[in-house]
């Protein structure tokens, strides 16, 4: 294997030029060509749920009456600031209606209801554009607020867009700006910490500069992907950001830092970078394939979220391992000695170092320090029993002060029968309600004697004044449906006797039954508490068997409900599958990894436990800090699986960099001085990679949670962070070296280290006291 590292790192240095060139050409190339990442942003963890999931289910029931997922709807909500809508405000809005017709991809806008305060009216656009595509929404939305914007409508009218598809609109924008704080904010925190690691004025942007280019290099080809069907939620978005920059930033570091450690040996330049290649080329190929597959292992998710998030972050990590082992080796053998001026590179003697004074007293006592860790990272991880999941949603309210927001509350207030995020009660009938609507008195009563919802917003109350079935059954006799009315925009009873409140009633019916009369709908509030949270999500079940068993008694053929509590409530169900199995497929596929790079059967096995352990632990810690300390009702539901995926797959970057430097070691000399010396050579390079990729997690819980109300970027930043650094300070600098100083040559059973010793660099494990020269 350093064979071919060696003859890569020769090809790099030879032509290093044509390499440079061909990164940076490419990447403006690609920039410039393919979509951005953050334009196919979705913030709606609902979304990324498998079609098979019941609330999916019982929103396809109800597609007559809240229309196909293929399309967008859009509620356009007038408020007037008089006591009630004039005859004036009416002709505005048919003509506004006309206009809204003319956007590009908007199919109709027909009207719903007047509010019964009757100082509000409520249009509903739709359109033949996917409601989560990747840029549609965005341009839809836009050139919806533009037409309302060049409406004449009169002083007294405020028109506002809203609704779900609105909102996420709004929450991209906002996701967007978030995503380029923490890019920026990360960058500069990178590069003064490196400027303090390295005291050199170029080493810093040599290494941070592979990181930045593949950011953007990766980004667009994910847009691309995401442009093409690829669902990319927020977290995919900032997680990518970190993970590339954090991760990218450590593949510098284990490059540089032995490209200078070749210097100091005494190798010229370019022989430096050609063995620093294929000395740690192997270490970091293993380290980004142990990434790799674990992120792979969430393609097994049904959770799309999960799911959709290992695709686009391995595309980052395989671009960022390509750039590490070809564009940073050219760009340091460009640069020379420079690269660490002012500091000085001449040749001089081997000094362990800080680290290896530190292992040099570990290997004396490997066992009593290993106790010792293990009891303090057990008790941290008792505290993970308390972990209590909660941020099912997603960030699904519009951020406060956008039109978004506007709408919404225009919304809830003269249409709180037609909430911007409503809870679906849906039956579907054999035969058509209007040959006997009695069924819909018994299937109200039926729910509201359930006790489970506050508000029933229905058939016999569609835009708020109370309406009897046989009210229904005599207009629909004299009258077309209420869904041919509105879309003809016939929103006055002129030519006819009806009362204009009774037929404003029956045309706002038609969002509630459907003009076959097949299917009926109910808009219910939940006595549980909001939609979002705990309690509405722990009474999901009982609503579903509450409404199975009315629709059963009122002979309905199919019942479901539909909304953001159902199906956050099964989001959490195939989230929590999903980590009961990808979990152990990501272990053993890490697990055969360390096992090929290592050539042993036991040294992965300590090394998988010891991150479990470190997992635990810094799960512990968050539970402390967030619920113990911080009373918080529970933590972003998301924070387990991710910080098992990534503290595995980077806690394992550090594990391989160490053991195979104490491998290599160790064939020159007894175990624990090798031990001694791979730590004293590799703890400025861990400690430096770990306090990087655990700053960029840092600067992602300050700044990606601040100022937002994003709560679950501020839990998730600050658990990966806390678990890097368990891994940097810990794991790979104390446990692992004192349990490599007790295993002795059994570290690298069943290879030929570990079937006989050499010099005695494989002796048997040695007990307590021995000194560093024992093996």
């Amino acid at each position: 294997m350093n064979r071919a590292f060696g003859a890569l790192g020769r090809g790099v240095v030879r032509f290093r030029w044509l390499i440079i060139v061909v990164w940076v050409v490419g990447t403006i190339f690609a920039v410039k060509s393919l979509p951005t990442l953050g334009s196919q942003v979705n913030n709606d963890n609902s979304q990324f749920l498998p079609t098979s999931a019941p609330s999916n289910q019982a929103a396809a029931l109800a597609e007559p009456l809240i229309g196909s997922s293929a399309q967008s709807e859009i509620p356009v909500v007038a408020v007037t600031s008089g006591p009630a809508l004039t005859a004036a405000d009416r002709a505005a809005l048919r003509q506004l209606s006309a206009e809204l017709a003319k956007v590009p991809t908007v199919e109709s806008v027909r009207f719903l209801a007047e509010s019964a305060g009757g100082n509000a009216a409520e249009l509903l656009a739709t359109s033949s554009t996917a409601p989560f595509g990747p840029t549609g929404p965005k341009t839809l939305v836009d050139d919806l607020q533009s037409a309302i914007d060049r409406a004449p409508l009169p002083a007294d009218l405020r028109v506002n867009l809203a609704g779900e598809i609105v909102t996420n609109v709004a929450t991209n924008a906002k996701s967007n700006k978030q995503g380029n704080l923490i890019e920026v904010f990360s960058i500069l925190f990178i590069i003064v910490l490196l400027l303090i690691i390295f005291r050199s004025l170029l080493a810093p942007f040599a290494t941070l500069l592979p990181a930045i280019l593949v950011l953007g290099l990766s980004g667009s080809f994910i847009g691309a992907l995401g442009a093409h069907g690829l669902k990319i939620s927020f977290f995919t978005q900032i997680l990518l950001i970190v993970l590339i920059l954090g991760a990218g930033t450590d593949y510098g570091l284990f490059l540089v830092f032995r490209v200078r450690e070749e210097l100091l040996g005494g190798r010229p330049p370019k022989e430096a970078v050609a063995t620093a290649v294929s000395r740690v080329g192997e270490s970091i190929t293993a380290s980004a394939g142990t990434v790799v597959v674990a992120l792979l292992s969430l393609t097994l998710a049904t959770f799309g979220i999960y799911h959709d998030l290992g695709i686009p972050l391995a595309i980052g990590i395989v671009v960022m391992l390509g750039a590490g082992l070809t564009f940073l080796p050219a760009l340091l053998t460009v640069l020379g000695r420079a690269l660490f001026w002012p500091t000085k590179t001449a040749p001089r003697a081997h000094a362990d170092g800080v680290w290896g004074r530190i292992a040099g007293r570990l290997v004396l006592r490997p066992l009593r320090t290993l106790v010792i860790g293990v009891v303090v990272f057990g008790a941290l991880a008792a505290f993970a029993t308390g972990f209590k999941p909660g941020g099912f949603g997603g960030q699904v309210t519009a951020p406060a002060g956008t039109a978004a927001a506007r709408g919404n509350a225009a919304l809830t207030d003269d249409f709180p029968q037609s909430s911007s995020n409503p809870t679906n009660v849906v039956m579907r009938f054999a035969t058509s309600v209007w040959r006997d609507p009695t069924v819909l008195e018994t299937a109200t009563a039926g729910l509201r004697a359930t006790g489970l919802f506050t508000t029933l917003a229905g058939p016999l109350d569609p835009n708020g004044s109370p309406v009897t079935a046989q009210d229904l059954q005599t207009l629909h006799a004299e009258l077309p449906s209420a869904r041919e009315l509105v879309d003809a925009n016939r929103l006055t009873p002129a030519g006819t006797s009806i009362a204009p409140a009774l037929y404003s009633a029956y045309l706002a019916t038609a969002r509630y039954i459907s003009p076959d009369g097949s299917t009926v709908q109910w808009e219910v509030g939940l006595r549980a508490g909001d939609p979002g949270s705990t309690p509405a999500l722990d009474a999901v079940p009982a609503i579903r068997s509450a409404v199975a068993r009315v629709a059963s008694e009122v002979g309905a053929s199919a019942d479901g409900v539909a909304g953001e509590a159902p199906g956050l409530y099964d989001v959490s169900n195939i989230s929590d599958r999903d980590l009961r199995k990808i979990v152990p497929v990501a272990v053993v596929a890490i697990g055969i990894v360390l096992a090929l790079v290592l050539r042993s059967l036991i040294a992965p096995l300590y090394l998988i436990l010891s991150v479990v352990l470190s997992y635990l632990a810094s799960l512990g810690v968050s539970v402390i800090v967030f619920i113990k300390l911080g009373a918080s009702g529970g933590i972003v539901f998301l924070l387990p699986f991710l910080m098992f995926i990534f503290l595995l797959a980077l806690g394992e970057d550090y594990n391989i960099l160490v053991m195979t430097r104490i491998r290599e070691e160790a064939g020159q000399r007894p175990l624990r001085e090798a031990v001694v010396r791979a730590v004293g050579a590799t703890g400025p390079t861990v400690t430096s990679a770990g306090l990087v990729l655990a700053g960029t997690f840092a600067v992602l819980a300050v700044v990606g949670g601040s100022g937002s109300g994003n709560g679950q970027v501020r839990e998730i930043g600050f658990g990966l962070a806390v678990g890097i650094l368990l891994d940097t300070f810990v794991v790979r600098t104390v446990l692992v070296p004192s349990t490599v100083s007790l295993l002795g040559r059994w570290n690298w059973w069943p290879s030929a280290m570990g079937r006989h010793s050499t010099d005695g660099a494989t002796s048997a494990p040695a007990g307590e006291g021995a000194g560093p020269s024992q093996g």
